[in-house]
């Protein structure tokens, strides 16, 4: 079992959003510690993964070594990327 770490810039991303919003980004982010790799998805020319959340993204550095998954950062899809 993997375990999920939210860094403070996606801790303060979930503190802006309404309570239902936020609770499902965050279990969606939690239940993927069993099996990171079946529910996020390796980024286009990048080292990091995303996960999707309707219009929201879940941006995540996975170690299989340290058996962690870092929740970088967490941001609606039409400005996510430019951030990461």
């Amino acid at each position: 079992m993997y375990r999920i770490i939210f860094d403070k810039a996606a801790i303060d991303f979930l503190s802006g959003l309404d309570r239902d919003l936020r609770k499902r980004i965050f279990d969606k982010a939690i239940s993927a510690k069993d099996d990171p790799f079946r529910y996020f998805e390796r980024m286009a020319g990048r080292t990091d993964y995303k996960l999707r959340v309707g219009d929201y993204r879940v941006i995540a550095d996975i170690s299989r070594e340290n058996m962690t998954v870092e929740v970088t950062l967490i941001g609606h899809r039409k400005n996510v990327y430019r951030k990461g």
